[in-house]
């Protein structure tokens, strides 16, 4: 007989706010109906901590489509959060509007504390325990990103395994130094709840392609936690890089138009052009940016109005 399961949504918290509205972080948890067989892996799916990052919108819809369609295959359980910024969606902005905050920088928050600090408490609170939370983060509106996890050295041993189930191209092993402690992953991970840090494609946008790239790692991952027993989706084998000078940065040296001329995820070589910073105005080329070396282009920037020293992309070195 196939296996039932059942959806239960649910609250993170919910705030009142002065305009009279209410704050309210919704989850939605699926799971198999015949829960009282033991303790149920979980994993959690977290996006919408940046207002102005939209791809996790897709990745939680398209792995909730994928469940209900072979629900006999869940024996763990799924949670999602497609909104965990839920003001700074609806308002299209990055951070906590009104507060001039990014959400991604006061955590793990405080249970006293203001209700910035409160909402980040109850987020934790609600996070801790489970197998894996994958947080799913775009870049902003200026750079696109390949789908590629960052991680904390400090956390590598456990997490890079993990990684290497989630289909994405690129792993990249951050020294300790570069990453900040009031992060929702730092905080997960340091008192014992996997996280994986998700970056793929650009702000204010959902780049299908990457969507369901993320979906399939998603799902593989899940078949190899216990908690999906649906068809492989077989991984791509992703470089993983922790070398502290593993990656090379291209910035504006003037101001003016960025013309990319490489393309995203393509082997560079040693003096190939990136891209040219042009005056529109006089028709003249600003800047040539190259590259010093030999290398896979892994961002690019995607707005191309720049000021000097705007970020135009990244190349990793090979």
């Amino acid at each position: 007989m196939a296996r039932e399961i059942k959806s239960e949504l649910g609250s993170v918290c919910e705030v009142k706010l002065p305009i009279g509205e209410t704050l309210a972080i919704k989850r939605n948890r699926i799971l198999p109906v015949d829960t009282a067989q033991g303790k149920r892996k979980r994993i959690g799916i977290v996006t919408g901590i940046h207002g102005d990052e939209l791809e996790g919108q897709y990745v939680c819809y398209e792995v909730l489509r994928r469940i209900r369609e072979q629900p006999e295959c869940l024996t763990g359980i799924v949670d999602v959060y497609p909104a965990m910024n839920p003001m700074g969606i609806d308002s299209m902005t990055r951070g906590i509007p009104g507060f001039d905050l990014d959400m991604n920088r006061i955590f793990p928050g405080s249970g006293d504390g203001a209700m910035t600090e409160y909402v980040a408490h109850k987020i934790i609170e609600e996070l801790s325990g489970a197998d894996l939370i994958v947080d799913i983060h775009a870049s902003n509106i200026y750079l696109t990103e390949i789908p590629q996890i960052r991680i904390n050295e400090l956390h590598s041993d456990v997490l890079v395994p993990l990684a290497c189930h989630m289909n994405v191209d690129f792993v990249w092993v951050h020294a300790s130094s570069t990453v900040l402690e009031s992060t929702l992953a730092y905080s997960l991970n340091s008192t014992g709840t996997p996280t994986l840090v998700v970056e793929a494609g650009v702000g204010m946008r959902i780049t299908k392609a990457y969507g369901a790239q993320l979906a399939d790692g998603l799902m593989n991952t899940m078949r190899t936690l216990g908690i999906w027993q649906g068809a492989a989706y077989p991984a791509r084998e992703p470089i993983v890089d922790a070398r502290a000078d593993g990656v090379v940065f291209f910035n504006a040296p003037k101001a003016g138009i960025f013309v990319p001329e490489a393309k995203h995820w393509t082997t560079l070589e040693r003096g190939d052009v990136v891209g040219r910073i042009v005056n529109p105005l006089t028709g003249d080329v600003l800047a040539e940016i190259t590259t010093p070396e030999r290398g896979i282009l892994f961002t690019i920037r995607e707005y191309p109005v720049v000021d000097e020293g705007s970020l135009v992309g990244r190349l990793l070195k090979r």
